[in-house]
């Protein structure tokens, strides 16, 4: 039996390569998890930047919390199974009126992850409406081939590479995912997305959760993902820490090391040592 999503909402999933909206916390509490986000940012002196927006269930209590949340891990169970890893973590983040936009894209592109039964489930900390710069997704796309992208590089292009897809893709087969605070979308790896930028006056903040099941394999690099449900009887990837202390020492080492391994995958073919602003 499913624990979250109903049998019909699994079927949706299967069949469009997303569902969505799916309440995983009340509004306030999303809304305090943003408030922990933010309070580092006022200390730093600005905008969470780089590698720090990557993997951040390594340097944070509160982040690490987001990850295992059990009703987020009961909807990605229903989808992908009871033993699961999180791969990553990325914050995307859209200040009020900002050009930054997601280009028409696929996430399994770069990510060297097999078999392809990777799923992201993308919590709305802030409200996501349509003008905030939802997400989009292309009802059916996961059942396409690999896409052939492009590298751009994109100065406001909120992806690793700037990467977009190099065929057309028509708008108007998009479908928009406004998400209120609390809420997540769940879509698959090979799912074409993309998103627009945010003309409100408040910010778009998102974190993309990436989850996969112990069978998955890395084929670029050896690297590294944190047991979250369940058991990992397979050792595909070498298993990351639960920080004690906010960006203490151990977690800024461990930090380190996968962010690494995940930019040596990700920029492979490139000279880039470390992710974009």
């Amino acid at each position: 039996m499913p624990k979250l999503l109903t049998e019909a909402e699994i079927e949706r999933y299967d069949h469009d390569g997303f569902h969505f909206p799916i309440r995983v916390m009340p509004r306030e509490e999303a809304l305090a998890y943003r408030a922990k986000l933010e309070a580092y940012e006022a200390e730093t002196g600005g905008p969470i930047q780089s590698n720090m927006r990557h993997k951040v269930h390594l340097l944070f209590g509160w982040a690490n919390e987001l990850v295992r949340h059990p009703k987020i891990l009961d909807a990605v169970e229903d989808i992908i199974g009871p033993n699961i890893l999180c791969w990553a973590t990325n914050f995307f983040i859209k200040e009020a009126n900002d050009p930054g936009f997601v280009s028409w894209h696929q996430d399994a592109t770069y990510w060297g992850l097999e078999p392809d039964d990777v799923i992201t489930a993308w919590l709305a900390m802030s409200d996501a409406p349509v003008e905030s710069g939802a997400m989009k997704f292309v009802p059916g796309s996961h059942k396409w081939t690999q896409l052939p992208h492009k590298d751009t590089f994109h100065e406001h292009n909120l992806l690793s590479r700037g990467q977009e897809i190099a065929v057309e893709v028509d708008e108007r087969d998009g479908q928009f995912v406004p998400l209120q605070a609390g809420e997540i979308s769940l879509h698959h790896v090979k799912l074409v997305h993309g998103s627009a930028p945010n003309t409100t006056d408040d910010r778009r903040i998102g974190l993309a959760i990436r989850y996969i099941p112990t069978n998955v394999r890395q084929i670029n690099v050896r690297d590294s993902a944190m047991l979250v449900r369940g058991s990992d009887a397979f050792g595909h990837f070498d298993p990351e820490p639960d920080p004690v202390h906010d960006l203490d020492e151990a977690a800024l080492a461990a930090h380190a090391d996968a962010m690494q391994r995940m930019v040596q995958g990700l920029y492979k073919g490139t000279d880039k040592t470390e992710f974009r602003a």
